[in-house]
């Protein structure tokens, strides 16, 4: 097989003739343990590179059966992609379940969880590692734990930053039958509790609120958003569901008092998506998309308000008509030429695009919130996508034996995850809160994982995106993207159809992308002041592991991005890529 000998062609850096603008290295191959379940590059510094790699081990054994338990591996690299560790922790976890590795200033830490069923008890632990050698320094210590007061009552937790990135911040809830509350702890580099335990009160019923977000501000208030959902009458007699009625979003302060509720109503308006940040040291803000209708399937306008981070008060509020006449028409070189070499394909995409805009058309209602970053002249710059995950169960039935009556019957039930991932939107909102320039880029990607099998019968699992639901954020594995952030630009980096290379704005046909094994790896760059961009291909996952720039991780200039190759016989093929973008 031509993939091979890829080790020896990519020990070295190369640059591609039609990728000027990136270095891209690949390091050795290194082993992943079999039954993986997860693979991410978790972090990067000065020192290295860190990529984790999580699975199941076993926790009891008895005669009959026996208890599975989450398990972790890290392996580190320096920055010529050298390993440095590969530390499997099965031993130190043993009788804990695996959480997370948390990196907090210097520090690293692993944290581990342990439930105790007859005590009803959930215990937080963490563990400092050490980052030189990926050995465990000292004793596990205990880090907060939660109390059942039934054992239907479920708790649920997270573990997030402050906005500085400074602190860690657990957020908890134990929801059963009457309204839940939410506790905030925030810790030091040393795993210690700052200050006393935010208790806020959630007056919704929790069966019609979903926690979406959960902000630490750097002045110690907390920004809480969630989902309000309301029940509605079904076809059939006594059927009821829940349907998304608005948001709420709220500021809590340190002692756990409401600061103040944001209003984000526009008269006629629903919103459908949003997102919450704080430039450093400044002000929140949020973005919302709308729609015109309830249900609606187009977003008509977008939202953006200013908010004093203290007080709560709105500094400004923007709200403003979105559609497709506001794509701003990106200019190349080629608009410059007097158009006497413009091909009949140049001129029939013009055309759509000029058809497009003319429409005023909405945009899809999946679009979401990825990355809102602030620029040096006080406007955000706003990048979006087109998400929509869905799943569908396939049930086969098969028969064996024979004789009289006939014989047993087996079912096999497989549970898929569809996610589809397309356009990208990219927009900047002034300071003075007007669109500056509004591109679409074409992207269709779909990938479908096999979540579930098992004999018998079963539903699967519901799908959601709730702020305590982790169990998406390694999905999907090669669609979506990743971003690498400079001061006045962004490079967007995905997998995509080698024939979409010239494929920059609506009008022009778009390639499916599904089989990412033959994808290209693009590097979309995109000017944050004036919204120009360019597209290129990096490299091509035909030559090497396939690429997985959603769950990459930036450094400086660079981006450090796990590939990963599976095979039906034999452990996955794993190496990790440096992406070194020139232009930053």
């Amino acid at each position: 097989m031509k993939k091979c000998s890829f080790i020896l062609c990519l020990l070295f850096s190369f640059t591609l003739a039609n990728a000027q603008n990136a270095n891209v290295t690949w390091g050795e191959e290194f082993k992943m343990k079999k039954g993986s379940t997860d693979l991410e590059v978790v972090y990067a510094d000065n020192s290295g590179v860190y990529v984790k790699e999580s699975h199941m081990a076993l926790k009891s054994y008895f005669v009959v059966a026996a208890t599975m338990r989450e398990s972790a591996t890290l392996i580190k690299l320096d920055k010529n992609l050298n390993e440095i560790f590969h530390q499997d922790f099965n031993k130190e976890l043993k009788g804990k379940e695996y959480e997370k590795f948390f990196f907090l200033k210097d520090k690293m830490f692993l944290v581990a969880s342990d439930y105790n069923k007859k005590e009803k008890k959930l215990t937080l632990f963490s563990t400092q590692i050490d980052k030189n050698n990926g050995e465990q320094v000292g004793d596990w210590i205990e880090i907060t734990s939660w109390q059942k007061e039934s054992k239907n009552d479920d708790i649920n937790f997270n573990l997030t930053y402050t906005a500085d990135s400074s602190k860690m911040v657990i957020v908890s809830t134990i929801e059963g039958k009457e309204k839940n509350n939410y506790e905030v702890r925030q810790f030091d580099e040393k795993m210690k509790q700052i200050g006393k335990v935010i208790s806020i009160s959630n007056e919704f019923d929790p069966k019609t609120f979903q926690l979406e977000d959960v902000l630490y501000t750097s002045n110690g208030n907390v920004v809480i958003v969630g989902r309000i959902y309301e029940y509605q009458e079904g076809k059939k007699k006594k059927a009821k569901y829940l349907d998304f009625s608005n948001y709420s979003i709220r500021i809590y302060s340190n002692d756990g008092s409401l600061v103040k509720q944001i209003n984000t109503e526009i008269n006629g308006k629903w919103l459908v998506s949003t997102k919450v940040i704080q430039i450093p040291q400044k002000e929140i803000v949020i973005s919302a998309f709308y729609s015109d209708t309830k249900r609606g399937k187009e977003i008509n306008g977008m939202l953006v308000q200013r908010v004093n981070a203290t007080t709560g008060a709105v500094i400004g509020t923007s709200s403003k008509e979105i559609n497709t006449s506001l794509i701003t028409k990106l200019e190349t070189d080629a608009d410059d030429d007097d158009g006497d070499d413009d091909s009949r394909k140049e001129r029939r995409e013009r055309k759509k695009l000029e058809k497009i805009q003319a429409d005023e058309d909405g945009f899809s209602r999946y679009m979401k919130f990825r990355n809102v970053f602030s620029v040096a002249d006080g406007g955000i710059v706003i990048l979006a996508e087109k998400y929509h995950h869905y799943q569908y169960t396939e049930v086969t039935s098969s028969s064996a034996g024979g004789g009289f009556g006939g014989g047993m019957t087996s079912t096999r039930t497989v549970t898929y995850q569809v996610y589809e991932c397309g356009d990208l939107m990219m927009s900047k909102v002034d300071a003075n809160g007007n669109i500056a320039w509004l591109h679409i880029l074409p992207k269709e990607q779909r990938e479908v994982i096999q979540s579930s099998s098992s004999s018998g019968s079963g539903i699967g699992f519901s799908v959601g995106s709730s702020f305590f639901n982790s169990s998406d954020n390694n999905m999907p594995f090669y669609a979506g993207f990743g971003v690498l952030a400079g001061e006045n630009q962004a490079s967007i980096i995905f997998n995509d159809h080698k024939k979409n290379l010239s494929t920059l704005e609506l009008g022009q046909k778009v390639k499916k992308m599904s089989y990412f094994r033959k994808s290209e790896c693009f590097s979309v760059d995109l000017d944050l002041t004036t919204g120009k961009y360019t597209r290129n291909i990096v490299f091509s996952n035909d030559d090497v592991p396939t690429a997985m720039p959603r769950l990459s991780s930036g450094f400086g200039k660079t981006l450090y991005m796990i590939g990963k190759e599976d095979r039906m016989l034999g452990k996955s093929k794993i190496a990790l890529a440096k992406v070194t973008l020139k232009k930053q």
